[in-house]
């Protein structure tokens, strides 16, 4: 049985209320525990899920660094063209999930679940046009990311092209999950994710080097492993969201017709958010090109560095999940004064796991670096890249939580303008700066990510103080 939060204890309000700029009051009969309570309790589950999900992508990482640099540097090369071919659907699941959240405030059960129906729709659409093209030219894209020699190149192409294969339901199962967090059913996608990592993780051991009889595919291994554990997750969700004993339920029975005005509210939320995927995803090509610049094997240590980050993305990601659902739900209920507090409240949490994780980073450097090789220079350089990783969690934690609130509450718009300022100019144009005429090689390009998430962090706090995202209306 789904758990009441305390939204569902205050009355539907007007939506004139508290439309200003934010104010840190709580509302009345709402005290900062129960606000709390409902924040970590929907941010739990995914946090475990994200956190062992990159979990499950550094061991990936480890096993393939075990073949060599040119390994690390091959599979790190295909990571922006996946993304880059994955933005369309990630992006109308922002418009999903935000929709399937002010539904459920509302008490529309039935128009959420034809959100996700429509939203399934669009989703295998756009990932089959995107598997197509990204399996056709794998090659290329990997030759465009940088591959210095036929080695990496090779081992890049196969194992991007691995990965197209099983893209649509990855993208099938990344729906399921949008719109399960939408209703705040953070447990359910916890469970299947968890499942599928184990399945990667065991399908890596003895697919990557050979064992048990299996033959040894090294970095093509490494990619049928993922596909496999992707396509337990998506037969889970699909179980589960088949039963009907959930919020959110789908009757295949009744077909999948298209519903314009449902369709029309995902893209005018979707749209914006691909516009900013779109922006980040062709930033970081440019910047990894730059950094490819550098060498094999500067660029796996790169790899290696960006590869840590990701997983202190995971809180910031496990609570922007949080007031994305919160959000969304209290601008349904027509509550903008407790869809501020959910936000304000859920900022302190995920800036005070922001320190404990700058702290592990700046003082556990090295150790870090060496679960993933021996090789000393790569140590080394890792070691000093992740001090400067420390120094950016408390912007990185406060810009994904409080962009998240934003997306709950339809504001991409906004979200698109400072992703394409940040990620698409500073970026890549500081990096180009500090490696090609300063010559500071891999620090500089990692001192344009930190100007970068500090610039980016101060605009989407200075957005969010303006209050202008309680005022966005959905029909």
């Amino acid at each position: 049985m789904h758990r009441r939060l305390a939204l569902d204890f205050v009355e539907t309000g007007d939506d004139r209320l508290s439309e200003g700029r934010v104010s840190k009051k709580l509302p009345q009969g709402i005290t900062s525990s129960m606000l709390y309570s409902d924040i970590v309790r929907l941010a739990w589950p995914s946090l475990l899920e994200l956190t062992l999900t990159q979990l499950t992508s550094m061991v990936d990482l480890m096993m393939v660094g075990g073949l060599g640099a040119w390994a690390i540097t091959a599979v790190g090369l295909t990571t922006q063209p996946k993304f880059l071919l994955m933005t369309m659907f990630v992006a109308m699941n922002v418009g999903a999930t935000a929709m399937v959240a002010r539904y459920r405030g509302a008490g529309e059960h039935k128009k959420a679940n034809e959100i996700l129906k429509q939203a399934l729709i669009l989703t295998f659409s756009l990932s089959l046009v995107s598997s197509i093209f990204g399996f056709i030219f794998s090659e290329d894209m990997v030759r465009f990311m940088g591959a210095a020699d036929a080695e990496t190149l090779a081992g890049g192409t196969v194992y991007l092209r691995i990965q197209m294969i099983g893209l649509v339901p990855l993208a099938l199962t990344s729906t399921f999950t949008a719109t399960l967090r939408g209703v705040g059913h953070t447990r359910i996608a916890m469970v299947y994710n968890l499942v599928a990592n184990a399945v990667n993780v065991m399908m890596n051991y003895v697919l990557i080097n050979g064992h048990f009889g299996f033959p040894r595919l090294e970095v093509a291994g490494a990619s049928l492993a993922t596909i496999i554990g992707q396509l337990v997750a998506f037969g889970i969700a699909l179980s589960v969201v088949l039963k009907g004993d959930h919020y959110l339920h789908l009757q295949l029975k009744e077909g999948f017709k298209i519903q314009l005005h449902h369709m029309r509210n995902i893209v005018n939320i979707g749209i914006p958010a691909m516009i900013e995927q779109l922006a980040m995803r062709a930033g970081m090509i440019v910047y990894a090109r730059a950094v490819a610049s550098l060498g094999t094997v500067v660029y796996a240590t790169h790899q290696v560095a960006m590869n840590i980050q990701a997983m202190s993305f995971m809180t910031g990601q496990a609570f922007a999940v949080s007031a994305t659902s919160l959000v969304g739900q209290s601008l349904g209920k027509k509550r903008p004064d407790m869809a501020q507090s959910y936000s304000n409240h859920t900022r302190r949490v995920g800036m005070a796991t922001s320190l404990v994780l700058a702290t592990t980073f700046f003082f556990f450097g090295r150790q870090i670096v060496s679960l993933y090789t021996n090789d000393p220079a790569i140590i080394e350089q890792g070691t000093r890249i992740l001090k400067l990783v420390a120094l950016v969690q408390p912007f990185q934690s406060s810009q994904f939580i409080l962009a998240g609130a934003l997306r709950g509450a339809g504001d991409t718009r906004a979200t698109m303008v400072i992703t394409f300022l940040t990620v698409m100019l500073v970026r890549p144009s500081l990096a180009l700066l500090f490696i090609n005429r300063f010559h500071w090689g891999l620090d500089g390009a990692w001192i344009a990510l930190v100007t970068d998430q500090v610039l980016r962090s101060s605009l989407v706090l200075l957005r969010y103080n303006s209050g202008k995202w309680k005022q966005i209306k959905i029909k």
